[in-house]
């Protein structure tokens, strides 16, 4: 086998982040046993029941990889995808799998990354929670413009020249970190979300004005962040940009609100960094408050342009009425909320708990998460400023926060730092309750953990992203 052959595979598995799995026995005897060895390949966009030509792109000493050049036989599983750009956005890679069949994927995941990574066996978990909505279920879309428009296959081969290949707005190819699709529509936000999308892209495609480059530094337009609140349906645009243009943003802001009336308020973020991220260094409201409200269980939350809130609104009261059921709490302990961010967590569950205290290392997100308090008239949760990348016990020390009784973590996709690893095990709380959305850093993070005093009790994937491979999971782990 060699780079670039093909080859005719049935694919009888399926992996994490999306790729179905091929199993062939290789032309050699396995020394010590004397048995035939089956050699992995895993094929992109592939799923179990396929059969497939399939064109090999990398070779290991124990897997290939390879990507479909023909679909000779379709699973039963498949289904027509929605969405017309399916296939070319990197977005919703399961579209065109039945929903049924992503949740059984999804679990067995779960259990297999836990059995694989973390060592662990005779897992407990529950079933998976499906999402109610499996499209327009997202309350944030971001969008970036483009100065570099992906082309078609039908527009490339065509050999005429191209127009408006110059301007894009939409989501990043894969991989291509310079190459936008031009997005016309897309089923994750709302019908509106799609309407401001296209009201965008033409009104300022037909100013001319510039589009931003990483390369040159040069251009003005950067990115669209719509956000929309699933319980108030309230609407914020932020237009990102590498400077201020008064004149331009007051046209803009104009032309959306009399057109599409329900928007409540619009920001223009000004980004000067290199950096491609859809933060500004500061922000002009251009019209309405400069923020939105939604509300998770019984709690109201303020959404600011740059502030950190569940993308699944309805889901989040799922995952978090899991992360309370789990605690279990009688009212009188003592909990510790790592990587709380605007609070969304600790206020949900302050009515359980006698003394909340929420650790975060951005500013912003503690600034939010005060003003969430008194949005909620909470008044035993305390957000505390702390850089989680290093031991926060001197912290607690020097604050005289007393030792917890539960302690609940959600980290980022790269999942703890072993310092703040270390630390839990050193604060020893009866319980650990550990949500992640990447179930490979959390296995990671827990067979540390279980390796010490504690036992992982059992587990809850809840699906917050239907149609991709992305997959949260709460544990409880217990001393």
């Amino acid at each position: 086998m060699k780079k670039g052959d093909l080859i005719e595979l049935e694919i009888t598995d399926y992996a994490f982040e999306g790729k179905g799995i091929s199993k062939i026995i290789k032309d050699y005897q396995q020394i010590d046993t004397g048995s035939q060895k089956k050699f992995v390949i895993f094929v992109e966009n592939t799923y179990p029941g396929d059969r497939v030509i399939a064109q090999i792109n990398k070779i290991k000493k124990s897997y290939a990889e390879a990507k479909v050049k023909q679909l000779i036989v379709k699973s039963s599983n498949r289904i027509n995808p929605l969405c017309k750009h399916y296939g070319i956005c990197g977005g919703c890679k399961q579209q065109d799998l039945d929903y049924q069949i992503q949740l059984k994927y999804k679990e067995q995941q779960v259990k297999d990354i836990f059995e694989r990574i973390g060592g662990f066996s005779n897992l407990n978990i529950e079933p998976i929670i499906p999402s109610e909505k499996i499209f327009f279920y997202r309350n944030k879309m971001e969008f970036s413009f483009a100065s570099k428009r992906w082309l078609t296959e039908d527009e490339i081969s065509s050999m005429q020249d191209v127009k408006d290949k110059n301007f894009a707005l939409g989501l990043h190819i894969p991989n291509f970190y310079d190459k936008v699709l031009d997005i016309k529509e897309c089923y994750l936000q709302s019908h509106i979300s799609n309407k401001i999308l296209n009201l965008t892209r033409d009104f300022f495609k037909n100013k001319n004005v510039t589009i931003y480059s990483t390369e040159t530094h040069i251009g003005f337009l950067r990115n669209l962040v719509i956000k929309q609140s699933s319980y108030t349906n309230e609407i914020m645009v932020n237009i990102v940009t590498s400077e201020e243009n008064e004149d331009l943003m007051f046209q803009y802001k104009d032309t959306l609100v009399s057109a599409i009336p329900e928007i409540t308020t619009i920001v223009n973020n000004i980004n000067k960094k290199k950096s491609q991220v859809a933060l500004g260094d500061y922000e002009i409201i251009l019209y309405g408050k400069g923020y939105i409200f939604d509300y998770i269980g019984n709690y109201k939350f303020r959404i600011s342009a740059n502030s950190f809130f569940q993308t699944n609104t309805l889901q989040a009261e799922k995952l978090y009425q899991t992360a309370l059921s789990f605690a279990n709490l009688k009212g009188t302990e003592i909990i510790y909320d790592l990587y709380s961010g605007a609070g969304t967590i600790p206020i949900f569950i302050s009515g359980k708990a006698k003394e909340i205290y929420g650790f975060e290392n951005v500013n912003s997100a503690i600034e939010d998460a005060k003003v969430n308090l008194e949005l909620n008239s909470v008044t035993n949760f305390q957000p505390v400023l702390c850089d989680l990348n290093k031991s926060f016990i001197p912290l607690i020390r020097e604050k005289k926060i007393p030792k917890p009784d539960v302690i609940i973590a959600d980290p980022p996709r790269s999942g703890m730092n072993p310092k703040t690893v270390k630390d839990i095990l050193q604060l020893r709380p009866e319980k650990i309750i550990y949500i992640s959305c990447n179930p490979a850093t959390q296995a990671r993070d827990l067979k540390l953990i279980c390796e010490k005093d504690y036992k992982l009790v059992k587990m809850q994937p809840v699906d917050m992203f239907p149609h991709t491979y992305h997959i949260e999971n709460v544990a409880l782990l217990v001393k």
